[in-house]
C-alpha cells in the first residue's frame, strides 16, 4: 500500500494544496485547491493518471478563489466535500465531525476545528493533518470575520493537539516558506498558543492581532461560497 502526496504551493496568496492518491487504485482527494493554479494541478492528476475523487476545502476562504467547481467541470465524477457548517449548496457533501471519505484503500478523516471561520474542518490521514488555517506553523488563523471566535478556535486547537505529537502539520498558508511542522512543534512552540497559554491569553493574542484584510475578500468570499463557479473579475 502506497500512498502519493504531492504539496504544492500558490505564491500570491501563500498557499498550500494537497494531492492525495492511492498508488494502486489511482483514487484521488485534493485539499485547498486555488483558481491561479488550476492548470497545473490538473496537468499533474492527468500526468499521473488518477482518478480525482473529492474536492476538499478546509474553510471558505477569504484570500484566494477555490477552482473547486472548475476542476469538478475537468473531472466530473469527484465531488466537492466542505464542513457541514458551510451552508453552500455547491457541495456535494458536507461532512460531519467524525465522519470519513474513503479513496482506494485510503480513509481521511474529519474534524470540526471552528474558530477561524465557523465552519473550519481540519481532515486527519495517519501520520498527517491538514490544519486549514485553524492551526498554521507558529501560529494560527485570524478570527475577526465569517463568524470566527477565538474561544471556538481555543478548542478547536486543543482538539489537534490530542492528537500524536509525532503527527505531521500541513496548513493551509505560510508566509515564511515553511512546508510543515509537527503537532509536538507547535504545542511547545507557537508563539499563540505553544507552551501551555490558557485559553484567556490565548483569546486575548488573537484579539490584539492587527492585521488589515485580505486583499481578495470582497471577490474571494462570495466565489467560494459558490465553489469558485461564478469567478468575478480579478488579477492574475
Amino acid at each position: 500500500m502506497s500512498l502519493i502526496f504531492r504539496p504544492l504551493f500558490e505564491k500570491q496568496s501563500s498557499t498550500y494544496t494537497y494531492l492525495l492518491a492511492d498508488a494502486k487504485t489511482k483514487e484521488a482527494v485534493i485539499i485547498d485547491a486555488v483558481d491561479q493554479t488550476q492548470q497545473r494541478d490538473i496537468g499533474l492528476i492527468e500526468e499521473l493518471g488518477l482518478q480525482l475523487k473529492y474536492i476538499i476545502e478546509t474553510h471558505i476562504h477569504a484570500d484566494h478563489i477555490t477552482s473547486s467547481c472548475p476542476l469538478k467541470q475537468k473531472f466530473t465524477s469527484a465531488k466537492i466535500v466542505l464542513g457541514e457548517n458551510n451552508s453552500v449548496a455547491c457541495a456535494d457533501i458536507l461532512i460531519k465531525d467524525g465522519e470519513s471519505l474513503s479513496f482506494g484503500s485510503y480513509k481521511i478523516n474529519a474534524i470540526a476545528t471552528p474558530g477561524h471561520t465557523n465552519g473550519c474542518m481540519s481532515f486527519v490521514i495517519g501520520d498527517k493533518v491538514f490544519s486549514g488555517d485553524s492551526l498554521l506553523i507558529r501560529s494560527c488563523g485570524r478570527c475577526d470575520f465569517q463568524d470566527g471566535s477565538a474561544a471556538k478556535l481555543f478548542d478547536s486547537i486543543q482538539r489537534l493537539f490530542a492528537l500524536p505529537e509525532a503527527t505531521k502539520v500541513y496548513p493551509a498558508h505560510d508566509y515564511g516558506g515553511r512546508t510543515l511542522s509537527s503537532i509536538w512543534e507547535e504545542k511547545a512552540f507557537n508563539q499563540m498558543i505553544g507552551g501551555g497559554v490558557d485559553k484567556a491569553e490565548f483569546v486575548r493574542r488573537v484579539e490584539a492581532m492587527e492585521l488589515s484584510l485580505p486583499a481578495k475578500i470582497h471577490v474571494a468570499v462570495p466565489a467560494n461560497q459558490v465553489c469558485g463557479s461564478k469567478i468575478v473579475a480579478h488579477d492574475k
